[in-house]
């Protein structure tokens, strides 16, 4: 494209408006992460509190420790996750078909009403239904918040913007284990999972009216509506002026256009959110596997009924080891961010799934098992597990924040929520899979061998990478979706 209409916009020096924007979309990526992991904490909550200290939660206690157990406790953990996947579909088609603005803050409204009645669920099949409704929130964040936050930024800064939108997951991750370990040591077990609950509707409430008021972005005003005035009242916004008089608007694709021309850069974007989500959900949902034997469980390992006190400050305690492999991986999330426009999203994502690989491989290689289960390593435990904890380190800066920010920014602007949306509906499909087959795997092949097949799987996302995803650094976002533009009387002859 040789005359580009965003020129002053991608040539802005990063403002307030950009973080303005940032915190607009980022907030529900506070509460994508909150929520996602905070049932992991009200699982342990309700089933504990019966295991060690006799206490029933009516409503909720006799499905969770029934003969249907499993199937219940599969359903909570992911009821979230499988309407996340409708909801990125969903609203990647429309944020493309009726625009970004038009959809933008519905999915916090969803997030905030799912979050604020699941504190008030009166039975676990409630709790599920109003989970569900939360998920299908999370899962509309994903393409419109990440697309206005590449549509608004500046070339040199975008990567940063936007994994920043992505590095709130962080801090979201942290903020739920901070949750759930005091409401576990300092409320009955009855109140403590519904605070954990209801404080996720909390951060998603606050940027629904900011959402609402977000102009359209200038890229979509233009060049999928044809409407000059509305893209410059939206570049005012950030304080400059669009370099254009005439009309522009972006080719229009057929779907066999569309794959001919993007279907492998689909497998790439696609493809490796799956592969990463697969090791996220899988060694993020299933770590005690392998903390268990260095750390040992805070709980009596012969059957006493404990006290209130005793079994508050023990689950207090065993939510906090859970949280160990998120307060390891969180300053990753930031390392990425500092590094996303220097080294670029290739790189970063490349050395991610390398790193992964070869941290599974060794800690498979050093682990001792009796059975399906590590008993022990051949180095120090203490080793073992500062080795172990690299992989969330390197899953951080790497694919998790890189599989999100590469769609943002390699789709044309007619496409773009639809390629984001695909791609990490891809990526929660994974999820998915790992949250219902580990439990499975952990029986049968035990976790020295679920780590040797995330070894495997993480050299598939490492060639997916290098062979499907291009590098956007640097590049204005027309020139790296290859945009085909067409002015006015071309689009008057149409």
């Amino acid at each position: 494209m040789s005359n580009n209409p965003f020129k002053s916009l991608d040539s802005l020096k990063l403002s307030f408006n950009h973080i303005k924007i940032w915190y607009t979309a980022g907030m529900g990526f506070f509460t994508d992460a909150y929520d996602l992991l905070i049932i992991g904490y009200i699982i342990a909550t309700i089933e504990y509190a019966h295991t060690y200290a006799g206490i029933i939660i009516p409503g909720f206690t006799e499905y969770l420790i029934g003969h249907n157990a499993a199937f219940w406790t599969g359903l909570l953990a992911s009821s979230a996750i499988w309407t996340a996947i409708i909801g990125q579909l969903l609203f990647g088609y429309l944020g493309d078909r009726l625009g970004r603005k038009s959809v933008y803050g519905i999915e916090a409204m969803l997030l905030t009403l799912g979050a604020f009645l699941s504190a008030l669920a009166w039975n676990l099949p409630a709790l599920i239904a109003f989970r569900m409704l939360m998920g299908f929130g999370i899962g509309g964040d994903y393409p419109i918040s990440s697309t206005i936050m590449s549509e608004y930024a500046n070339v040199k800064d975008r990567g940063k913007l936007v994994s920043l939108v992505f590095a709130n997951q962080g801090i979201g991750s942290i903020v739920a284990a901070v949750v759930g370990i005091v409401s576990a040591l300092t409320l009955p077990p009855d109140i403590a999972w519904r605070v954990m609950a209801g404080i996720g509707a909390i951060p998603a409430a606050t940027v629904i009216y900011l959402r609402r008021k977000v102009p359209e972005t200038p890229r979509y005003s233009l060049l999928a509506k044809g409407n000059i005035e509305e893209a410059k009242k939206a570049a005012e916004l950030l304080g400059t002026k669009l370099d254009v008089d005439k009309r522009v608007i972006s080719k229009r694709l057929s779907i066999s256009e569309f794959f001919a021309k993007y279907g492998l850069l689909l497998i790439g974007t696609a493809g490796t959110w799956f592969i990463l989500d697969i090791a996220f959900y899988g060694t993020g949902t299933y770590s005690s596997a392998v903390l268990a034997p260095i750390f040992g469980s805070p709980f009596p390992a012969t059957h006493v009924t404990l006290s209130l006190a005793e079994f508050q400050a023990d689950l207090a305690k065993d939510l906090f080891l859970g949280a160990i492999p998120f307060l390891v991986g969180f300053p990753g999330y930031f390392t990425a961010v500092a590094l996303m426009d220097k080294l670029g999203r290739k790189v970063i994502q490349l050395q991610g799934f390398v790193m992964m690989a070869l941290i599974y491989g060794i800690v498979a290689s050093i682990a001792l098992t009796s059975g399906t289960k590590i008993t022990g390593f051949i180095i120090p435990s203490t080793l073992a597990f500062a080795i172990y904890s690299l992989s969330y380190f390197f899953i951080d800066f790497g694919p998790n924040t890189t599989t999100f920010v590469i769609p943002a920014e390699v789709y044309p602007v007619r496409y773009r929520t639809t390629g984001h949306g695909i791609s990490a509906a891809s990526g929660k499909l994974g999820a998915a899979i790992t949250t219902y087959l580990f439990p499975l795997l952990l029986a049968s092949i035990g976790i020295k061998n679920i780590l040797i097949m995330l070894a495997i799987v993480s050299i598939i996302g490492a060639v997916l990478t290098y062979f499907f995803v291009p590098e956007p650094k640097h590049k204005p976002l027309e020139e790296v979706a290859k945009e085909e533009l067409e002015e006015e009387q071309n689009v008057q002859s149409q």
